[in-house]
């Protein structure tokens, strides 16, 4: 009998295809309304979500807190997606590095966490502007979060781009995101625009179609206007708060499906000027058991806060103008340098009641280091590099123009002029209408003068004879990212006013300042020679090396005043050593050179600079030391101030 001819691949692959292609498309996250709750796949789910945003963390270190958010017995991972981050220009998109959104998804799917996504186009997020561009400010008229066709012709081709590189990593389509939010808590916002949000539901429907679940997130006072039939309607709130009372609101609105806060605060930000912010492990933990025990989905924000690089910080308008900080610690559950805290532990055992929490010991802290003290070295005024750090030299207008008109989106902007008679007496300089936005570094023929700034300081009295220079920088200290939202316009919004003299013919220096520290301050330029007791906007700059791997650390700048700091040309943040709370600032392993190689810090500080010009690095962060407290740094202790009373705010 001839042997039996061994089956033809094909017929082999057949069942094994038939067994396939149903589980691939029984995939699924759904409302179950009858039963008041999701179904993955079939199954009865509910999430234990943390948000962390990959644009505060440096991309090497994405990996590292996904895992400590697994590990401490999450299932998925909220997070935004800041418009301007990614289109820095208009039709400009840049998803590479740092931005690339696509690396994070997977980062999150090997950690096996689920996404629950916000693109926006508004994320708040204490994020610079809430994350729309700056560049839409370039049409001073455009209504920003509204049906105004400008906006809405700026968000289609934006999300033309974004919601496509989403579609496959859609949970049915075989990825990780569950959930999408349109827009962001809405309701608080002054515009109420139902066209608005319509046109955002009907925008992501036909991008992605009607499988993914899209909802709204709003503060309880929000829900009137920030929720829409066919959206699902989620609130957020924290432990501060009625449980009770808000959900049965939420219930006004959403009658049956999961209950579902969205952002569940585990601490809150920071001003510059207030204490930093914490929330005790007992209330946390507390009000996340009990809304664990009804069966509720929860987000917890911020799971791990990260850090507000560069000039990407946002900022408030409550009574004034209040700039967040660089830090965004967040008293989160993982610190800002990525460690589990006494928060996350006690967190992990709550959720631990309700689901299983992944086997295995959480990382431990990254190694930390400490150095110096550093003396820095004069490298010059910024009013002597002005040809360097704005090549293209100045836009001349008889009345100043702001940042964006001159496309100007971060940093500064230097405006010069010359006084058209002599003032010999101390006169006033103001300028009408609050508007110094946000802070004014003035100097008269290069000797600086003092600080103009919003809401705080409106005047001067200068001297100086017929001729004599003016020169205003103008910091743009981050724009306002949440509740009324306005169009915030940087720079000089009005004509300055010398005694009765509002001044003209202005000369403005759009400054590309990280360019320069980047670029041409590693060239062995001349410095300049040491002045007695420099102020004003100047350059300091030192090398250092590490023995050894090095470790992460915190930056440490006593007596400095203001100013902002690179390392390695990476723009660390903005400090305010004087105004706190935040005394050091964050520096990431990854930024350094070690096994002694050179690293470079440079300093621009805007003010006074200390009589020993030094820092030092440190291996615990000081986030809590104010202008009005005393602060003696000591190894062995943190000093914690009362918290103060959280108010529902938004993000």
């Amino acid at each position: 009998m001839a042997p039996k001819k061994p089956p033809c691949l094909p017929s082999l692959l057949l069942p094994l295809l038939t067994l396939l292609l149903p589980q691939a498309d029984t995939r699924s996250f759904i409302v179950d309304r009858e039963n008041d709750r999701f179904l993955l796949d079939g199954a009865p789910f509910r999430f234990v979500s943390g948000s962390l945003h990959y644009f505060r963390v440096p991309r090497v270190l994405w990996a590292d807190r996904l895992l400590k958010m697994r590990m401490s017995g999450l299932n998925a991972v909220q997070f935004y997606v800041p418009w301007n981050y990614h289109e820095p220009e208009p039709g400009v998109y840049n998803f590479n590095g740092s931005r690339d959104l696509t690396a994070f998804l997977n980062e999150a799917s090997i950690a096996d966490l689920l996404v629950i996504l916000r693109p926006g186009p508004y994320i708040c997020a204490e994020w610079e502007m809430g994350g729309l561009p700056a560049w839409l400010l370039q049409k001073p008229e455009i209504q920003l979060r509204t049906s105004d066709p400008d906006f809405l012709a700026a968000v289609d081709s934006w999300f033309k781009v974004l919601l496509p590189k989403l579609y496959p990593w859609l949970y049915h389509n075989g990825g990780n995101i569950i959930s999408i939010q349109v827009e962001n808590e809405y309701g608080s916002y002054k515009a109420c625009d139902f066209t608005y949000m319509r046109h955002l539901a009907g925008l992501f429907r036909a991008l992605l179609g009607d499988r993914i679940l899209l909802f709204t997130t709003d503060g309880p006072e929000g829900l009137k206007c920030g929720s829409l039939q066919g959206l699902y309607t989620t609130v957020d709130f924290g432990p501060a708060d009625n449980m009770t009372e808000i959900f049965a609101l939420l219930r006004k609105y959403e009658p049956h499906g999961p209950l579902v806060n969205s952002e569940y605060y585990t601490g809150w930000l920071d001003y510059w000027g207030q204490n930093h912010s914490t929330r005790s492990i007992s209330a946390v933990t507390k009000g996340l058991e009990a809304m664990l025990k009804l069966g509720a989905s929860v987000n917890m924000y911020m799971f791990h806060g990260g850090t507000n690089f560069g000039y990407w910080n946002g900022a408030d308008e409550k009574g004034r103008f209040l700039p967040i900080t660089t830090s965004y610690d967040y008293d989160a559950p993982i610190s800002e340098a990525g460690d589990p805290t006494p928060k996350l532990f006690a967190l992990r055992n709550v959720i631990s009641k309700f689901q299983e929490i992944p086997l295995g010991p959480l990382p431990p802290p990254s190694p930390k280091m400490m150095l110096g003290p550093l003396t820095l070295h004069l490298d010059g005024y910024l009013l002597s590099f002005l040809d360097i750090l704005c090549p293209h030299g100045p836009i001349r207008s008889i009345l100043p123009m702001t940042f964006e008109a001159v496309k100007q989106d971060h940093g500064f902007m230097l405006y010069r002029t010359y006084l058209t008679h002599t003032v010999s007496e101390p006169t006033q300089l103001w300028v009408p209408n609050n508007g110094v936005h946000d802070r004014a570094y003035v100097m008269v023929d290069g000797v600086f003068q003092g600080v103009l700034e919003r809401n705080m300081k409106h005047q001067l009295f200068l001297i100086g004879k017929m001729g004599a220079k003016l020169d205003i920088l103008l910091e743009n200290m981050g724009r306002l990212s949440f509740g009324s939202n306005s169009s915030d316009f940087k720079g000089l919004l009005e004509p300055p006013v010398l005694g009765q003299t509002a001044l003209t013919q202005w000369l403005m220096f759009p400054l590309k300042v990280d360019k320069l520290v980047k670029w041409w301050f590693p060239l062995p330029l001349l410095r300049s020679s040491h002045l007695q007791a420099p102020s004003g906007p100047t350059f300091y700059s030192t090398t250092f090396s590490i023995l050894g791997e090095g470790g992460d650390t915190f930056l440490f700048l006593p007596g400095w005043t203001k100013g902002q700091v690179w390392i390695n040309g990476f723009n660390l943040g903005r400090y305010w050593t004087r105004q706190g709370p935040q005394q050091t600032l964050y520096v990431p392993r990854p930024l350094l050179f070690s096994r002694g190689a050179l690293n470079k810090i440079t300093l621009l500080e805007l003010e006074n600079v200390p009589p020993e010009p030094q820092i030092q690095f440190l291996d615990r962060p000081i986030l809590n030391s104010t202008l009005h407290k005393t602060y003696i740094y000591s190894l062995s202790a943190d000093t914690q101030s009362p918290s103060e009373p959280m108010e529902l705010s938004g993000h």
